[in-house]
C-alpha cells in the first residue's frame, strides 16, 4: 500500500508562530532551506519522515499532535454541508475540500457556522410559515449546538481538566477505598458541604442541587451510586475549577452567555469523568482487560456509559489509547451524544444509518452486539452496541431507553476482547453503513429513508423495485 503523504503547513505555521520564529530560523532548527519550509508550510511539499523528526526533537511536541485529524472531521462536515439543496450549482471535489480544509481551517469553520445559521434562520422561516409557537425552542438549540462542535474540535479532551480529575482522584484514594465515602469525607473536610441522599422518588426530583447558603448538596437517591459519586465530583469542579472552566469558556468565544454556561456544565461534567475514571489508571487498565467494558465498570465502579464515553476521550498527548467513536442513541434514531476520534463523523443533522447495529441493540437489551461494517470511504470498523435504561422511580415513572455504540477502526480490533471469534480479516461479511441517507452516496440500500442530495433521481412509472427511484 502506498504511503499517504502528510500535508500540514497549517499546523507547521502555527507551531512556528507559537515559538516566535520567523521562517528562516525556524528552517535553520531544523536544518533545512527556507524555501522548503515555505513550499512545507502553503502545502505545496509534504512533511518527510525526517522532518517530523526533527520536529519532534528540536519543539519537544509529540507527532500524533501534528497529525490531520482535525482535517478529517472538518473534510466530513464540509462534503456534508456541501449536500444541502442550497449548493446544489456548487460542483467542488473531495480533493479540492481536503486542501481547503487543510490550508484555511480557521475559513472553513466560518464556512460551517454560516451554514448552520442560514438552516436555523429557515427553519424559523418555517415554523412562522406554520404559524407554530415553539417559544424558546430554537434559542436554547444553538448554544447546545455550539458546544457540542466545541468538544468535537478538542478532540473530546481537555488536558487541564483531565490532570486535575486525576490528582483528586489520588487525593480521594488516601481518604477511603470506597469512592463515595471519599467524596463526601472531602467536601465536608474542604468545603464544609453536607451531603444529603434524598428519598423523594417523584419523577421531576432534581438529580443534584446544591444550596450554597446551607452549604447542603442534595443527591437523588434514585439514581445509581455511580451517578451520585459523578455528581459529588461535579459540584468540586465548580469548588475547585472555577476559574479554569471560566477561562476555557471565555477562550472558546460563543456567542452566547448561554453557550459559555452550557460549556461551564460540559467542563464541569468532564472533570468528574476524569476523578471517577483517572487517565493512567484507566487507560492501563483498559489495555490490562483488552477494553471489557462490564469489567472496567465493575472495576472502578462505574456504569457502562461512563466507560464507553470515557474510552473515546483518551487523547493525551504521547499516551493516547485506542481511537474510538462513542454515540448515545434515543429511540428515533437522534443522537444525544456524540464524539469520534476516528474518521467515522456522524451526521450533524438528521437520524442515523438504519443499517448500524445500535438501533438492532433495543431488540437485545443487556447485551452487547458486535457488528463488523464499511463506511462508503473503505474504512472498515468493529461496531458495539447495548441497550441501557435508565431505570425510574416507580412502576408508573418513565425509564428513558438510550442505545450505546462505541467503535473502533478493524486495524485496532486484536486489542478489543470483542473481537475474539470475528473473522476481522476477512474481506466479506461487512455491513455497508453510512452517516445518514441524505449524504449516502449508496445506489443499492434496501434500507434507504429519503434520496440523497445533488443526485438527479430517475423514475421508471412502469416499473416499481424496493426503493421507487433510482440515481
Amino acid at each position: 500500500m502506498r504511503e499517504r503523504k502528510l500535508f500540514i503547513g497549517q499546523n507547521i505555521r502555527s507551531l512556528r508562530d507559537k515559538h516566535g520564529h520567523t521562517q528562516a530560523e525556524m528552517a535553520a532548527r531544523l536544518s533545512i532551506s527556507t524555501s522548503y519550509l515555505n513550499q512545507i508550510e502553503n502545502n505545496q511539499r509534504h512533511v518527510t519522515a525526517s522532518v517530523l523528526l526533527s520536529l519532534a526533537e528540536v519543539f519537544s511536541i509529540d507527532i500524533a499532535s501534528l497529525s490531520d485529524n482535525d482535517s478529517d472531521r472538518l473534510l466530513a462536515d464540509l462534503l456534508e454541508a456541501l449536500a444541502d439543496p442550497l449548493f446544489k450549482a456548487e460542483q467542488l471535489s473531495s480533493r479540492d475540500l481536503k486542501t481547503f480544509s487543510q490550508t484555511s481551517p480557521i475559513v472553513a469553520r466560518a464556512f460551517l457556522n454560516m451554514h448552520q445559521a442560514l438552516r436555523r434562520a429557515g427553519e424559523r422561516l418555517a415554523q412562522i410559515d406554520d404559524s407554530l409557537e415553539r417559544s424558546g425552542a430554537l434559542s436554547e438549540l444553538t448554544p447546545y449546538e455550539e458546544v457540542r462542535d466545541f468538544f468535537h474540535y478538542n478532540d473530546n479532551y481537555i488536558d487541564s481538566l483531565d490532570r486535575a480529575g486525576e490528582a483528586l482522584a489520588e487525593t480521594l484514594s488516601k481518604i477511603d477505598r470506597d469512592m463515595h465515602q471519599a467524596l463526601t469525607q472531602y467536601l465536608f473536610d474542604q468545603h464544609q458541604v453536607r451531603v444529603y441522599i434524598s428519598e423523594d422518588v417523584s419523577h421531576n426530583a432534581p438529580i443534584r442541587r446544591y444550596d450554597p447558603a446551607q452549604k447542603l448538596l442534595t443527591l437523588s437517591n434514585v439514581q445509581s451510586q455511580s451517578s451520585r459519586i459523578f455528581q459529588m465530583a461535579h459540584q468540586i469542579a465548580f469548588f475547585e475549577q472555577a476559574p479554569n472552566l471560566d477561562r476555557i469558556a471565555q477562550q472558546a468565544n460563543f456567542r452566547s452567555p448561554e453557550a459559555a454556561d452550557i460549556c461551564r456544565i460540559g467542563l464541569a461534567n468532564y472533570f468528574s469523568g476524569a476523578t471517577l475514571l483517572p487517565y493512567e489508571r484507566f487507560a492501563g487498565f483498559a489495555v490490562d482487560v483488552r477494553h471489557d467494558l462490564h469489567i472496567m465498570a465493575r472495576h472502578f465502579g462505574a456504569s457502562i456509559e461512563q466507560v464507553a464515553h470515557r474510552l473515546s476521550t483518551l487523547q493525551r498527548s504521547g499516551r493516547k489509547g485506542v481511537p474510538f467513536f462513542f454515540a448515545r442513541v434515543d429511540q428515533a434514531g437522534n443522537i444525544t451524544k456524540r464524539h469520534s476520534a476516528t474518521k467515522l463523523q456522524f451526521a450533524r443533522f438528521g437520524s442515523t444509518c438504519p443499517l448500524w447495529n445500535a438501533h438492532a441493540a433495543f431488540e437485545a437489551p443487556g447485551r452487547i452486539l458486535r457488528q463488523k461494517a464499511e463506511t462508503p470511504d473503505g474504512v472498515r470498523y468493529l461496531c458495539l452496541a447495548t441497550e441501557v435504561t435508565n431505570l425510574g422511580a416507580g412502576f408508573n415513572v418513565p425509564a428513558p431507553r438510550y442505545a450505546l455504540a462505541l467503535g473502533c477502526e478493524i486495524k485496532h480490533a486484536a486489542q478489543l476482547v470483542y473481537a475474539d471469534g470475528l473473522e476481522v480479516g476477512k474481506e466479506s461479511a461487512f455491513d455497508p453503513i453510512g452517516i445518514s441517507c441524505r449524504i449516502c452516496p449508496r445506489s443499492d440500500c434496501h434500507q434507504r429513508a429519503v434520496p440523497p442530495l445533488q443526485h438527479p433521481l430517475s423514475v421508471d412509472l412502469n416499473e416499481r423495485v424496493t426503493i421507487p427511484y433510482t440515481f
